[in-house]
């Protein structure tokens, strides 16, 4: 197979794990998703005579993406512009989004981004605190309290939407012979997809 049908094969496949990734990483923003998708797979593109032997081209897509998501953020900080006469009567979106859904981009977005994008890669992509920290190059210690602060944020933003009655901390394990809530920041996340 040519390196750019191999490409085309691989982007065709995973591209929407992308976008939903991005989506998540953005808060819910389909525009600024689908610009950090397209940044993440021209530099995939340019790098892939390198990654065509790659044990695991997906754990790089990662980190390719969520590089490019925090270059998005910190380009839209420097020059954030709403050129409107007039608010929307309703958001301005692709399609619609349910009310929890909305809910929980509302929250996410009030995560700094770093902290947001440890949350939706340990609970998203339900990787390990190691492979985290590998994707997002820092240490162990660092994807732990981002992760234990950003499910305490969430926990707190999205409380009667979780319906959670037990009294510990969000992400606190569950003890012996004791069930877990019903419904939990991670398995919104996981919804989500």
């Amino acid at each position: 197979m040519r390196p750019d049908e191999d490409f085309r094969t691989w982007a065709a496949q995973h591209r929407p794990m992308l976008v939903r990734t991005a989506t998540l990483l953005t808060a819910g923003d389909p525009h600024t998703a689908e610009d950090v998708v397209q940044t993440a797979l021209t530099k995939l593109y340019l790098a892939w005579p390198r990654l065509r032997a790659a044990d695991n081209r997906t754990a790089y897509a990662r980190r390719v993406l969520v590089n490019a998501f925090t270059d998005e953020m910190r380009a839209t900080r420097r020059q954030r512009e709403h050129l409107r006469p007039e608010l929307p009567d309703r958001p301005v979106g692709g399609g619609t989004v349910g009310e929890d859904t909305r809910l929980v981009f509302e929250a996410l977005a009030e995560l700094p981004e770093r902290m947001r994008a440890t949350v939706v890669l340990r609970y998203f992509h339900d990787l390990s605190v190691a492979d985290t920290a590998r994707a997002l190059r820092c240490t162990q210690g660092t994807v732990k309290s981002q992760t234990a602060r950003g499910l305490e944020k969430l926990g707190r933003r999205l409380g009667p939407l979780l319906h959670d009655d037990d009294p510990r901390p969000v992400g606190a394990s569950t003890p012996a012979g004791a069930t877990t809530p019903s419904v939990h920041p991670v398995t919104t996340l996981g919804s989500l997809s």
